[in-house]
């Protein structure tokens, strides 16, 4: 059925078909196993219970614990920690850390858990779903869980498919059954699956279900969406399989009472779920910059511990030849002490990488993602959902995406279809009713078959639709009533219309509102009701779309006995085809022209009178083209495009795909912050690009590029490659976009895949001979093509390639060539795309460019896109929870984007990158000093400062200021941060903290540690004089004073977002130094531990000596001014060249943009239309087919009396009674047995099978030939409804029930006639006097045959 392949991995030898599945044998399936993981054996076929989570009860601790010492930090400290626990090195207790590293593991462990679980609970509810399973001789509730291949499973409408299945039956004519994709490739429409013939005939009852042994045959479990091959072996006959027998785990059941399926893929192994990717650890660009860096500071200490090894061992030496009556104290040689200094001297020195740091970090990441769950401006009231945080540690991240890549349906667009305009006759009729306020009164009351569903009124149209006036008004509505493939019911006396696509539903509904009702159809007639006349057209042949065609034509022959053509479509296709253009033809265009503008899906409607000559000519060729066993589309193709032409111009339709609130404004917005958008979808070109259009992503000027197109380029880029980069810079001035499909990826993607990829044959859906208008196009544009590469070459200097590059295959060239040239693109739309490959062009983006990604979506389509970038942000739509569950952050719209990017993003970015820098400054100012000192000490270890105050530096000292710093910093408000979003490229170029401003802070540091020792040593000889101490720990604590109140102040000048919370924090901890000190430097703790608390009132002897205080304000006044004055020189500096550039930049780059444009532009813009077609149909082809074939449509109950179809029950609950649990059985509606019961009949029972309430017309059995037929007399009985009572069966198939039903489509229980008792009294008409119904057609009259 579906004959497309998207371009799926398909392997490169023939598939092994080894997959076998035995209906009904669940002992065959369980003795199968395969090699697991070492010598694990585990199950072939694999339950329906899926698992997305990461971790289990028993591999949480050794998995997250391996992918925790994946950082190089917690390798470093682990190291030291060791090291500590060495007591012949140990300088400091090893507890000391190794309880802050417990500590950041267990936060860190907490995190992932925590988003852990609830991947475990969103696997609970989608395994805990109930289902109908085979149990016996009757279907019981089960969970999804309990499924297995093998089992036949019944399912009924709005359901969702819950593995992937065989169709075996179904309760709607032929075991058709109807499913919606969306969750799967984004698609709108509806598609059909149909069973096998021959279990549509023989599995009929549960008892011949339970019976059913038939085997599946197939290839193995993979993540082919599209294709399928296999076959069924039963009762000795093989029958083929493909991809129209199969329903894909994730469709929902649409338009479908009751249908049964055997279970093939299961779990795991289903097409979606092999379509889903694994987890992956995702790790931000600071974070693998601080692992660099961690390398880096860990290296330098190396080099520094050698260095001050090195002194030590000559300054060893010397002392012992000094004082040689101390040689007790040296018990181990020059040599081994220098070995144990080093490494004393490194673990002295790890603070230089602090624990705190990461520890605190932990806490901003998390204090942020608080801020954006509790963001009131990302809360949706319509679905009381506010925006979450799944992750905390990506938060930095948001603040540097250079790419989104997004899906479309549900995304960007509501996936709801309203009927905006309508130009008839050259007249346009916009809704007078835009406010919704004539809808309170229901302009339509006049009409009892109106909907009140109608957006659109305009009063003057009203008019003339009442007043029958107007004949193109009326043909205008009567080809929007006749020329569709639109199935009707009743329920609830009410019609209800069941459309393959929106796009018809809206248009069909329109008319409807507007008076012209369609009724029901037959196998070769539709019936409308028009302004209150029934009337029954013979449909004498349905031309149906395609992709090539892009229209579809309906030809009838009305009441009055002459025949029509009523055609819509593509503008492209439906104006070529017209009679004349004239005045009104010319104002359409113009009209299709504004409508484009305003990003609304338009078609073109046109009719015609044919002929009778004309018609019998064309006929025999047609009935000839229809019996074609070979080449039989393009007959038709050729047949059908013979019939239209010389149109008559009605006007056209204009249908408002509503996109999400804030989408135009967010995109431009983003774009402003240079933030590029991919859109990734599974749905049609046609209806991707009118949605480009819609939210800004697409303009009219812009150049699109398309598949043809950008082989070309990539062709002539691989000749001379450092050219070709050079053209794609000049192609940047130009205005450009790619619009690609999933078959192009799938000749891109060849490095990225893990799969082999196979010969393909590229099955087109609709194999017919392109237009010939079509094809010039393209020959003009390949010639556009080739020009521009020659103008744009000559204009270039010839130059040697790249050697580097020279050693890549053809396919990595291929595939950088064209990230190369997609991301010089303003917009890149790919279509028709798998759920896989949107993960590979993801991945494709990231390998080439080195960039930020965020993938959003709302579907399990999504899923692996969202798993493959760098953020997934998953959108609570309609399409289920699944992309939520594995997504990063959750929002309800996808305007938040913009907020949670240039808002949040931007500021967590800027927080961290602060409080990065800061902490790595004030850990070097005050502990590099550790070095200085150690020149004064014999290089031994001996620390400096207070073992207090190291402990106690970034526990307490100095933590809240930078913690505040890294939760409540903003350089500008919320406000303008969304007003000016060109701020956000600061993120984009990794600005605020590189390894230029990482060595800036270290320089920084080193020299304000430098300043706070060494003022105190050269003074000391001069403030003695004064009386104050210059004893070892006057020294100390005169250092320690000068740092801490140095980087206070230097926070207290990088601070910008001052409150009243800033100040408290610098209180605060200041407070804590001078309470801790007194507390450590007390008597009652000397006295307690002499060697634990040595420092005996050491700060108040410094503090009480003026000249001490002199010489730690001298130290802060070093440190600070000239920092400061620096500062401000590089401001102004920067300020100026800035303004002058900016006006250099407007006069004299302005001009030359518009010239290099004027002469490129010419050679690339497209030759054939300035006007773009808006023209996007989302409509499947085959449904007409389905019609006129019958296969699609109900035969009334005197046509089935033997046929049946079992019909399952629908409880709620697992624990109903047994009785309830039965299955019910309602007659299976057989066209092909219908007609040949009514040849074994005879022609004289004719009326007694006609007589469907008057409107069915008798029919030979072959269809071919419909149009020959005549149509019975009718009696005074068949104005009578056709309902039935319900009765039993007596057969063996227990509660078999006959429907009452006729031509139309019933998918509901309620299987009524349309034109019931109810709706056959017609508005127009009065109750007491009813006149004789149009259905009643006289046979003289309405006998119109061809033969």
């Amino acid at each position: 059925m579906d004959a497309v392949h998207l371009g799926e991995d398909l392997e490169d030898k023939d598939t092994a078909f080894t997959w076998v599945v035995k209906a009904n044998n669940r002992a065959y399936h369980k003795q199968f196993r395969e090699k697991g993981f070492l010598c694990w054996r585990q199950r072939k076929y694999k339950g329906n219970a899926i698992h997305t989570a990461k971790y289990n009860f028993f591999s949480f601790l050794p998995l997250n614990l391996f992918e925790q010492f994946h950082r190089t930090s917690n390798q470093y400290f682990l190291l030291i920690i060791i090291l500590q626990s060495i007591p012949e090195i140990s300088t400091i207790p090893w507890f000391t850390l190794f309880a802050p590293l417990v500590c950041l593991l267990v936060i860190r462990a907490t995190r992932d858990l925590v988003d852990d679980i609830g991947r475990h609970r969103s696997d609970k509810i989608v395994n805990n779903r109930p289902c109908q399973i085979l149990r016996g001789k009757s279907f019981l509730w089960r969970k999804w869980k309990n499924l297995c291949v093998g089992d036949v499973v019944c399912l009924s409408k709005d359901s969702i498919v819950p593995a992937d299945m065989l169709l075996l039956a179904s309760t709607e004519p032929s075991s058709l059954c109807y499913v919606e994709t969306a969750d799967i490739d984004g698609e709108t429409n509806l598609k059909f699956r149909q069973a096998l013939v021959v279990t549509h005939h023989e599995l009929t009852s549960p008892k011949k279900m339970a019976s059913f042994q038939g085997t599946v045959t197939c290839e193995e479990p993979n993540s082919r969406m599209h294709h399928f091959v296999g076959t069924l072996e039963w009762n000795s006959r093989k029958y083929p399989l493909d991809i129209g027998n199969l329903l894909l785990r994730g469709c929902k059941i649409r338009n479908t009472d009751t249908c049964y399926g055997l279970v093939i893929y299961a779990g795991l192994d289903t097409k979606i779920m092999k379509n889903c990717g694994k987890i992956h650890l995702k790790r931000t660009k600071l974070d693998l910059l601080m692992n660099r860096l961690v390398i880096l500071i860990f290296m330098s200490l190396v080099v520094a511990s050698l260095v001050l090894t090195l002194g030590f061992a000559l300054m060893v030496k010397d002392f012992q030849g000094k004082h040689h009556y101390l040689f007790a104290l040296h018990t181990w040689t020059a040599a081994m002490e220098s070995f144990l200094i080093f490494w004393g001297f490194l673990i002295l020195l790890s603070v230089m990488v602090p624990m705190a740091m990461f520890i605190i970090a932990e806490f901003i990441y998390l204090g942020n993602s608080f801020f954006i769950n509790w963001d009131i401006n990302m809360y949706y009231e319509p679905l009381d959902m506010p925006a979450k945080a799944r992750s905390t540690s990506l938060n930095d991240q948001l603040g540097q995406v250079q790419y989104i890549f997004s899906d479309k349906t549900g995304t960007l667009t509501q996936n709801i279809m309203t009927f905006k305009k309508c130009c008839i006759n050259g007249c346009i009729y916009d809704s007078d009713d835009e406010h919704g306020i004539l809808r309170k009164r229901n302009p339509y009351a006049w009409n009892q078959f109106a909907d009140g569903k109608l957006l659109f009124y305009n009063k003057e149209l009203e008019y003339l639709v009442r007043g029958q006036q107007d004949a193109m008004v009326q043909e205008f509505w009567r080809l929007l009533a006749i020329c569709h493939t639109v199935m009707v019911q009743e329920k609830d006396h009410q019609l209800l219309y069941q459309a393959a696509s929106p796009d018809e539903e809206a248009l069909v509904t329109a008319a409807r509102n507007f008076g012209y009702v369609f009724l029901s159809r037959t196998q070769d007639t539709i019936t409308l009701v028009e302004l209150g006349e029934e009337r029954v057209y013979q449909v004498l042949a349905m031309m149906d779309f395609n992709s090539v065609r892009k229209r579809m034509s309906v030809l009838v022959r009305n009441p009055e006995g002459s025949i029509c053509l009523y055609t819509k479509g593509a503008d492209t296709v439906i104006l070529e085809r017209l009679q004349k253009k004239g005045a009104v033809e010319e104002t359409t265009e113009e009209v299709l022209a504004s409508f484009a503008e305003q990003t609304l899906r338009t078609l073109c409607l046109a009719y015609k009178e044919v002929e009778e000559e004309e018609y019998k000519q064309w006929e025999p060729k047609h009935l000839e083209a229809t019996l074609l066993l070979q080449n039989r589309a393009q007959a038709l193709h050729q047949v059908y495009n013979k019939m239209e032409q010389n149109l008559q111009l009605l006007g056209a339709t204009a249908i408002e795909d509503k996109l999400q609130d804030g989408v135009p404004e967010t995109i431009k917005c983003l774009k402003k912050g240079n933030i590029k958008m991919w859109v990734l979808t599974g749905d049609k070109p046609e209806t991707a690009v009118n949605i480009g259009f819609a939210c800004k992503l697409l303009s009219q000027n812009m150049l699109i590029l398309e598949d043809k197109d950008i082989n070309r380029l990539l062709e002539n880029y691989c000749r001379n490659e450092s050219e070709q980069q050079r053209a794609f810079k000049v192609m940047t001035h130009q205005n450009m976009a790619l619009i690609i499909n999933g078959e192009f990826l799938d000749q891109l993607l060849l490095s990225l895949r893990k799969e082999p990829r196979a010969l393909v044959q590229n099955a087109v859906v609709d194999e017919v001979p392109q237009e010939v208008g079509l094809s010039r196009m393209d020959f003009l544009q390949a010639r556009r093509i080739s020009q521009m590469w020659r103008t744009i070459g000559s204009s270039l200097t010839q130059s040697p390639s790249v050697t580097s590059k020279i050693q890549e295959s053809p396919e990595v060239q291929r595939e950088r060539a064209f990230v190369e040239l997609a991301s010089r693109c303003q917009a890149v739309i790919c279509c028709r795309v798998t759920p896989k490959q949107k993960a590979l062009v993801v991945a494709l983006v990231k390998k080439y460019q080195q960039v930020v990604t965020l993938a959003i979506g709302d579907g399990a389509n999504d899923v692996n896109m969202i798993k493959t970038a760098d953020i997934g942000v998953g959108l609570a739509g309609q399409e289920g929870m699944q992309a939520v569950q594995n997504s990063d952050y959750v929002l309800a719209q996808f305007c938040y984007l913009q907020r949670l990017l240039l808002v949040h993003g931007r500021w967590s970015y800027m927080r961290v990158c602060k409080f990065l820098r800061y902490f790595f400054y004030k850990t070097v100012a005050s502990m590099m000093a550790q070095i200085w000192f150690s020149m004064f000490s014999g290089f031994t270890a001996q620390p400096l400062y207070e073992g207090w105050f190291l402990a106690l530096f970034n526990l307490l000292y100095s933590t809240l200021p930078v913690l505040y710093m890294g939760l409540f910093e903003q350089d500008l408000t919320a406000e303008k941060s969304l007003k000016m979003p060109e701020l956000y490229m600061a993120g984009q170029k990794d600005e605020l903290f590189n390894y230029s401003v990482f060595l800036q802070a270290i320089f920084h540091g080193a020299l304000t540690s430098f300043i706070n020792f060494y003022v105190p040593v050269l003074l000391s000889s001069d403030i003695s004089k004064f009386g104050a101490s210059s004893d070892y720990q006057s020294l100390g604590v005169l250092v320690a004073l000068s740092g801490l109140l140095s980087i206070t102040l230097e926070v207290i000048l990088i601070i910008k977002y001052w409150t009243l919370l800033c100040v408290v924090s610098i209180l605060l901890s200041l407070g804590s130094y001078v309470i801790m000190t007194s507390l450590t430097q007390s008597l009652w703790l000397y006295k307690i531990s002499p060697k634990t608390f040595p420092f005996l009132f050491a700060d108040y002897n410094v503090i009480t000596q003026p000249a001490n205080l002199l010489v730690i304000v001298l130290n802060v006044a070093v440190n600070t001014l000239p920092v400061l004055a620096l500062r401000m020189i590089l401001r102004a500096v920067k300020q100026r060249p800035k303004k002058k550039g900016k006006e250099k930049e407007e006069a004299e780059e302005e001009p030359s943009e518009e010239a290099e444009v004027g002469t490129t532009a010419k050679v690339l813009r497209r030759g054939i239309p300035t006007r773009r077609s808006s023209y996007a149909f989302s409509h499947r082809e085959g449904y007409a087919d389905l019609i006129t074939q019958g296969t699609i449509l109900r035969r009334s109950p005197g046509d089935i009396s033997g046929d049946t179809i079992l019909e399952s029950p629908n409880p709620s609950e697992e624990d109903l009674p047994s009785s309830r649990k039965e299955s019910i059985f309602s007659p299976r509606k057989i066209s092909i047995l219908a007609r040949m019961k009514r040849q074994h009949r005879g022609q004289g029972s004719q009326e007694e099978v006609g007589t469907d309430a008057g409107s069915q017309t008798g029919k030979k059995p072959a269809p071919q030939r419909r149009d020959a037929q005549k149509p019975p007399a009718s009696d005074g009985s068949a104005t009578s409804p056709a309902v039935t009572s319900l009765q039993a069966s007596s057969s063996d198939d227990q509660a078999f029930h006959s429907a009452p039903s006729e031509y139309t489509l019933a998918s509901q229980s309620e299987r009524l006639d349309v034109r019931t008792a109810s709706l056959r009294t017609l508005p127009w008409k009065d109750p007491a006097s009813p006149r004789p119904s149009l259905l009643q057609v006289p046979a003289k009259k309405h006998s119109h045959s061809s033969s």
